[in-house]
């Protein structure tokens, strides 16, 4: 089944609030469980897949919560949230006999690994999941950002980002009803229009280093499978469209 995937490599991006499913914060562990079976529906494709979380459904450094913190402290708080986000969907994965590894940009052994690029290689060669954590390790820098960087650094094939809607739209859908939904796009489009896809500099990484990015709503259930293959609802960015 391999020959029907698009992608050789892929980085998933999700965000923490992906995690909560119906409650207001926190972890939701039928939705974890959900997107545990999607990353092993495409792992069993044969594609290679690795991960970014985001921390937002925990604590995020821009926060109300934040408030009246020094921005680095609040964002090093933000990047403890995601590796606990990463330990549950390891958690999750491993439930399903799929052999994962976390690797934190933020030293801390006696939970996850230490990021180091080619041992991260090295699990994906092998089948594993590797699930990035911890963001860049760095405060002032998003997880969309830590996303770009980790995608360039694996040789992904695709940046594929799981969105509450199914593609990029001009604005926000759920407010703006007559909102224009794109099938493709330019990179240069999407900072030239200031849309809402990711920062400006995970952008511009993804432009520099040719990495396409994929949105898409994961809420559907099979919906990375479907991507990975070329079906489904999506917004593909890239140079040269």
């Amino acid at each position: 089944m391999a020959s029907a995937a698009k992608f050789r490599r892929v980085l998933l991006k999700i965000s923490g609030e992906g995690l909560m499913g119906p409650r207001d914060y926190g972890l939701d562990p039928e939705t974890v469980e959900r997107i545990a079976a999607e990353v092993q529906s495409v792992r069993d494709l044969g594609v290679e897949v690795c991960c970014v979380i985001g921390g937002g459904n925990i604590f995020r450094g821009m926060s109300g919560a934040a408030k009246g913190m020094e921005r680095a402290a609040a964002d090093n708080m933000g990047m403890l949230a995601t590796v606990m986000n990463a330990l549950a969907l390891q958690n999750a994965l491993e439930n399903r006999n799929v052999f994962t590894r976390v690797q934190s940009a933020i030293p801390m052994p006696s939970v996850c690994e230490s990021f180091i690029r080619r041992r991260a290689i090295r699990h994906l060669e092998k089948g594993r999941v590797v699930i990035f954590a911890a963001g860049t390790g760095n405060p002032f820098f998003t997880t969309d950002t830590a996303a770009a960087l980790r995608a360039v650094e694996m040789g992904c094939d695709a940046l594929l980002k799981a969105s509450q809607v199914d593609g990029v739209y001009s604005a926000d859908p759920k407010k703006v009803p007559d909102a224009v939904r794109y099938d493709t796009l330019t990179f240069h489009d999407v900072l030239a229009r200031d849309l809402a896809v990711m920062d400006a500099s995970a952008i511009s990484l993804c432009r520099e280093n040719n990495v396409p990015i994929v949105v898409f709503d994961m809420h559907n259930d099979g919906a990375f499978a479907k991507v990975v293959t070329g079906q489904g609802r999506f917004t593909i960015i890239k140079e040269g469209v």
